[in-house]
């Protein structure tokens, strides 16, 4: 990992205002090289520039941070880890769970969570329809895995009521957040700065509501 790639981390990390220690951001570059790596064969990301990678996954992941709260997370169509394994080294504190219906991809997870020692992690591989946690999560969060009213009905049996849902959008996906079921109460959208990064990014921000 080139010390060109850690300068830029370092500095997206000062702007986003994340004070990590050494340790998460050489977590972080052992990540993004297990990504690189892994990508040639397990196809993880369209991205194949290191720097591209380290902008628009990393930075774009960490973006969110401030805006998380609860205990419990899970990361629904985490893919190849996003933002879920940068949520966990910034969160040891936190459990973030990573689903994913793609055998290669969880496969992939797992050696990141060995490599990367991630303990507060769980790599599950199923449907999240199909998905029965044996303890409900304080949030749901999701980067580009679905619209926003197939991830409230594919996601509302792993919360409680007044769990949060997050879901990371780039502006182009925005969609009309009007004609959203009940079980939601849009609580805010924020807009995203993520460093380096020309293009708009935001977060939705629902609350599970009791319907009954």
């Amino acid at each position: 990992m080139t010390t060109d790639l850690k300068a830029l981390l370092e500095d997206g990390l000062k702007a986003l205002q994340l004070p990590l220690t050494a340790h998460q951001v050489e977590q972080l570059l052992q990540y993004l090289t297990l990504l690189q790596k892994w990508n040639k064969v397990y196809n993880l990301t369209a991205i194949r520039d290191p720097e591209e990678m380290l902008i628009k996954h990393l930075l774009d992941s960490l973006a969110v941070v401030p805006h998380l709260s609860g205990q419990r997370i899970i990361d629904v169509g985490t893919g190849g880890g996003l933002p879920g394994v940068p949520l966990a080294i910034c969160y040891p504190e936190k459990q973030i769970d990573l689903l994913d219906t793609n055998s290669k991809k969880t496969r992939f997870l797992i050696q990141v969570k060995a490599e990367l020692k991630l303990d507060n992690v769980k790599v599950i591989h199923s449907r999240v329809e199909q998905y029965q946690p044996e303890a409900l999560y304080d949030g749901v969060i999701s980067r580009a895995f679905a619209a926003m009213a197939d991830m409230l009905h594919w996601t509302q049996h792993l919360m409680p009521d007044g769990g949060n849902w997050w879901a990371m959008k780039a502006q182009k996906d925005f969609e009309d957040l009007t004609q959203l079921p009940k079980i939601v109460k849009i609580d805010q959208v924020i807009d995203l700065h993520v460093p380096n990064l020309d293009a708009k990014r935001m977060l939705i921000k629902g609350v599970k509501q009791n319907n009954a």
